[in-house]
C-alpha cells in the first residue's frame, strides 16, 4: 500500500540492492527523488492516506447518499448557506476555525440547532500548519476543541487538517487527540476557480453515491454554486447527509 513507512522500507531495500550491484552514484539520487516525490504527493493529497487514516468517502454506499462539507467558517456567508440547506432539507458538516468561532459563536449555535454536524479545522488555520511541531498541532486542535465544546457542549471527534495537508507530526498529534480525520473525494476548488459555472460543472460531474464534497462557506460565489448543486442533487434524488451518518462514525464523544 502507498504508506509512508512502506515507501521508506522500499527505498532502503532498493538502496541496499544498488550498493551490492555497485551502480553509478546518480542512481542513488533517483531513489532519493522518488522518495521525495512520493512524500510530497502524500503530504498534499489527503486521499492517499499516506501518513494517517482519513475517511474520504464511503465506497460501500450504494444508495444515493452524499455528504456536503464546508470549511473555514463560521463566516457571514454561513447564514446564507444554512438558509439554503434548510430550504432543501439537507444536512451538512461544518469544519470550523477557532478564530472564526470567536467572531461568530451565534452561527455555530445555529449550525448545531439546525441538525448539522461540527468538525475541528484547527484554531488558526495557519498557512504554516504543515511545518508545525507535534506539540503545536495538538495545541491548535485542543484549543479549537475547547471553543467548540463551549457552544456544542460536546467533545468534537471529527477533524480536517487545513489544506488537507498531512505529515508525521500531524499523524502523531491525531494519535494523541483521538480524532477521526475526514477528507474528501469531490473537491470543488471554489476558493481557486473564479467562474461559478466551472465550479458547478467540476463538482456536478464528480457526484456519486457515498461521496464527500469539499466546499467553503466563505463567499457569495460558493452560495450561488451551492444553490445550483442542491437543486441538481434533489433532481437526482440524492439525500444530503452529514459525514458521520455517511461514514457511520461518531461525531461527538460520549
Amino acid at each position: 500500500m502507498l504508506k509512508h513507512k512502506n515507501i521508506i522500507v522500499l527505498c532502503l531495500m532498493v538502496l541496499l540492492l544498488l550498493f551490492f550491484l555497485k551502480v553509478a552514484w546518480w542512481t542513488y539520487g533517483l531513489v532519493f527523488l522518488f522518495f521525495l516525490g512520493m512524500t510530497s504527493w502524500g503530504s498534499f493529497d489527503i486521499r492517499l492516506g499516506y501518513f494517517l487514516k482519513a475517511y474520504n468517502n464511503n465506497p460501500h454506499e450504494k444508495s444515493r447518499k452524499i455528504a456536503l462539507t464546508f470549511d473555514d467558517g463560521p463566516h457571514e456567508m454561513t447564514e446564507k448557506v444554512l438558509d439554503l440547506l434548510q430550504q432543501y432539507n439537507a444536512k451538512a458538516t461544518f469544519f470550523c476555525i477557532g478564530t472564526q468561532i470567536e467572531k461568530h459563536p451565534e452561527i455555530v449555535s445555529r449550525i448545531l440547532a439546525e441538525g448539522h454536524i461540527l468538525g475541528n479545522h484547527t484554531y488558526s488555520h495557519s498557512k504554516s500548519f504543515g511545518f508545525f511541531s507535534t506539540t503545536k498541532v495538538k495545541d491548535e486542535i485542543r484549543r479549537n476543541d475547547a471553543l467548540l465544546a463551549e457552544v456544542a457542549g460536546k467533545k468534537i471527534k471529527l477533524f480536517r487538517p487545513p489544506f488537507g495537508v498531512t505529515n508525521p507530526n500531524i499523524a502523531n498529534a491525531i494519535a494523541a487527540t483521538g480524532h477521526q480525520v475526514v477528507g474528501w473525494n469531490i473537491r470543488s476548488l471554489d476558493t481557486v476557480i473564479d467562474s461559478e459555472d466551472k465550479i458547478f460543472e467540476r463538482t456536478q460531474k464528480r457526484i456519486q453515491p457515498g461521496g464527500i464534497v469539499l466546499l467553503h462557506d466563505t463567499s457569495l460565489k460558493t452560495v450561488a454554486v451551492l444553490e445550483r448543486l442542491l437543486l441538481f442533487l434533489q433532481s437526482e434524488h440524492y439525500e444530503m447527509v452529514s459525514v458521520d451518518a455517511l461514514l457511520n462514525l461518531k461525531a461527538y464523544e460520549d
